[in-house]
């Protein structure tokens, strides 16, 4: 089994990626919908993350905004959730990986991939990219997003010349969705055809790859 994993950072696509490998068939790890769940109603950590931040949750679990407003910029009160969510979202990932340990490629979509070093726990990386000005215009569509939250979101994430620089694939996400289609299923082609190990030839034949370092 190869497992790939795929990040990029916001406003990049990585979301619209990862669902073109699932319809493609390819099982996929979604870490941001897997917090969701953990934190929604009934979810195991909202007891944990209520006592570490009383008034943070309500009648359907984690309220995100109250949340978020408590660690937007307090690197200490995010760390502080992060010990909280990260266990619960690695044993949920290793439950997947057994899960589909049959199959010839699964991917793991972790955002902070190489933020939390989770390039350690993947045979590959493919990091999805987009022009800069693409991906401002994409997250400031978003509700309740300014020029002052993505400042703050982008300190905390890789820059993407260096996400790009340190990947096996970039998946260029910044022209039409029939191109980012077929890049997304040359790569599943390629890989599966090398069997139980990522092989550099994929990276040597793919489409769309990685500037030099």
């Amino acid at each position: 089994m190869i497992v790939l994993g795929l990040t990029g950072s916001i406003g990049m696509g990585k979301s619209t990626v990862a669902r073109m490998f699932a319809r493609a068939g390819v099982p996929v790890f979604d870490a941001d919908a897997e917090v969701h769940r953990l934190q929604g109603r009934g979810g195991r950590l909202v007891a944990a993350i209520e006592a570490a931040f009383p008034g943070s949750s309500g009648p359907h679990g984690i309220d995100r905004a109250v949340l978020g407003k408590v660690v937007l910029g307090d690197r200490a009160a995010l760390h502080r959730l992060e010990r909280i969510v990260h266990p619960a979202v690695a044993e949920s990932r290793r439950r997947f990986l057994r899960r589909h340990r049959s199959r010839p490629l699964v991917v793991l979509d972790i955002p902070l991939l190489f933020e939390k070093k989770g390039w350690r726990q993947v045979d590959a990386i493919a990091v999805v990219s987009a022009p800069a000005w693409k991906q401002a215009r994409r997250v400031l569509a978003r509700p309740g997003m300014n020029p002052l939250k993505l400042r703050h979101i982008r300190s905390l994430q890789t820059p993407d010349h260096v996400k790009r620089a340190r990947a096996d694939f970039v998946i260029d996400n910044g022209g039409s969705a029939g191109r980012t289609r077929a890049a997304v299923h040359h790569l599943i082609t390629c890989l599966r055809a090398h069997g139980v190990r990522y092989c550099r030839s994929c990276a040597r034949s793919f489409s769309t790859p990685k500037p030099p370092a």
